[in-house]
């Protein structure tokens, strides 16, 4: 069976590392170069940074943080916050991210992933798709840290993305983000099936083992976690933590 990748997904607020729920009540975690120091250790498969303030503030992640962190990381890493120039993207990919994250301009500017896809390659580009639930159960795409909605089917705006040039989506669910609840997978199923680019689903991952039951079924490329990686204990202690090889083989 074909190991999907396993990433961490680091939040970032300010200079540090935070873990929500359900996109609010940020906890603070600790210094991301220490996370970073701690992952290269357990030779994760992958990490994923995202700035989840820098959208809203009209700015983007800081092209120094992603600096020293690609002086660290041993293994890729993507990054996202705020990403809306072309220029943008030259810098963070100069520094060291091998590839970079677009959520809110592509909600609002779709046209951008293809603009960026065309100047650095499919491969470079993902794009993040935020979805949360109604109270009747229906999937809105949000954008802004989910503080504002689209009014753009999930499935359409997903398969735009793959047409648009994305080499990879993220479908993140906010109503489970940080939950343990389990991942979405209705919703991961639904899209996947209409897609033929990568997929990764991140929000409410809770415990490796699920990843082995719905992979199964959902046969995705990656699955993202935040809480399972920082958190441990009903208390939720912060412990930065990542599955051994062993335990990744008895997996797949």
């Amino acid at each position: 069976m074909y190991r999907p990748r396993i990433i961490p997904c680091l939040l970032l607020q300010g200079q540090g590392l935070v873990k929500t729920i359900k996109f609010s009540s940020p906890t603070y975690i600790g210094d991301p170069m220490h996370a970073v120091h701690l992952f290269n250790d357990y030779k994760a498969d992958e990490l994923l940074l995202l700035d989840i303030n820098a959208s809203i503030e009209n700015r983007c992640i800081s092209i120094d943080l992603v600096r020293e962190i690609g002086e660290e990381a041993n293994m890729p890493f993507s990054v996202g916050g705020g990403i809306s120039t072309i220029d943008q993207i030259q810098q963070l990919i100069e520094v060291g991210a091998e590839r970079v994250v677009l959520g809110s301009i592509a909600a609002v500017n779709p046209a951008f992933v293809r603009e960026a896809s065309q100047r650095f390659g499919r491969s470079t580009i993902v794009v993040c798709i935020d979805v949360k639930r109604t109270f009747l159960g229906k999937q809105k795409l949000v954008y802004q840290n989910a503080k504002k909605t689209a009014n753009t089917d999930i499935f359409q705006f997903a398969k735009q993305m793959e047409a648009y040039g994305a080499g990879e989506l993220l479908i993140q669910s906010v109503d489970r983000d940080g939950t343990f609840m389990g991942l979405d997978q209705e919703l991961l199923f639904e899209i996947t099936r209409q897609l033929s680019i990568p997929v990764t689903g991140i929000g409410g991952l809770s415990s490796i083992d699920e990843i082995k039951r719905a992979h199964h079924t959902l046969n995705l490329n990656g699955y993202g976690a935040g809480s399972l990686f920082v958190f441990q204990g009903k208390n939720r202690g912060v412990l930065i933590n990542y599955p051994s090889s062993e335990e990744l083989k008895l997996l797949f």
